[in-house]
């Protein structure tokens, strides 16, 4: 099972790209973001809605693999949407309104390599630790705005702390990879970005959806380790080398085998921040 959580290396920023706008597709994919996901659901209009699985289907290459937001379980346009899953250039599927363990196993019955359920409602996160533990599911993603506007929530700080919280353990328990925070609303203010990228970080999370190129730098550098905290890494790690491992103390604190591989583990992110380009 804990094989599960590292099947990827991370990908931090997951740009939406709207599924009726082909010409900005390749703009998504060079913006820097770790994941594009083409979204043919709340982007797209009902008129539209074939027209653009028409346009991504003809996009689609194994050169520029990307992640799909189908649409929602039980609309007209899901079963049209699950021909898409199986062709070559889609990474994974981003699922919608998941609330249904079944709704998972058609998408994988269909062909797709991974899934990311999106939980956006009060029944959605109920049953998120049996929708994470599904086959291939990567991670679990939050869809902050919904999942507000089912609870009857205002606001999007302390008010869904709790339930940002829930996915984080649900993930830890599932041995999935930890789950992606949903949206910014603020397109111009680069301080909110990374003030909700930091929010998600320290609470756990693994990366942020992103609704606008503008954004994904923030993000990106928001989950990238500070020079302070590399540097107190490689201390940690070239102490307890000396150490052979032991109880050592660095700067008057004491280090042990939890405090060391958080070290690592900051090195680690270092490193594979720098070698991820866009997908």
């Amino acid at each position: 099972m804990l094989a599960r959580a590292a099947m990827t290396a991370p990908q931090r920023s997951w740009l939406f790209v709207p599924g009726n706008r082909p010409e900005r597709f390749g703009k998504a994919l060079a913006a820097g973001a770790h994941a594009v996901i083409i979204d043919l659901e709340d982007a797209v209009a009902p008129a539209d809605k074939h027209s653009a699985r028409s346009s991504v289907k003809a996009w689609l290459s194994p050169a520029h693999a990307v992640y799909l937001r189908v649409n929602a379980p039980g609309s007209i346009w899901f079963q049209d949407d699950l021909a898409l899953c199986a062709l070559p250039g889609v990474a994974g599927i981003v699922l919608p309104k998941a609330e249904r363990s079944s709704d998972i196993g058609a998408l994988v019955g269909a062909g797709a390599r991974q899934v990311l359920p999106l939980i956006e409602s009060a029944q959605g996160l109920w049953n998120a630790e049996q929708l994470a533990r599904q086959p291939q599911v990567l991670r679990l993603m939050f869809g902050n705005l919904d999942f507000s506007a089912d609870m009857g929530i205002g606001g999007d700080q302390d008010e869904l702390l709790a339930f940002r919280s829930q996915l984080v353990l649900v993930s830890r328990v599932a041995c999935i990879q930890a789950p992606i925070d949903g949206v910014s609303t603020e397109l111009d203010d680069a301080q909110a970005v990374a003030r909700d990228t930091a929010r998600a970080r320290r609470l756990g999370f693994g990366g942020k959806l992103c609704i606008h190129p503008r954004q994904v730098p923030h993000v990106n550098a928001g989950f990238m380790p500070d020079v302070q905290q590399i540097a107190w890494a490689r201390k940690v790690v070239a102490a307890a080398s000396e150490s052979g491992g032991a109880a050592v103390a660095v700067d008057g604190r004491m280090v042990d085998r939890p405090v060391i591989a958080m070290a690592q583990e900051i090195l680690a992110e270092s490193a594979g921040s720098t070698q991820q380009g866009p997908k």
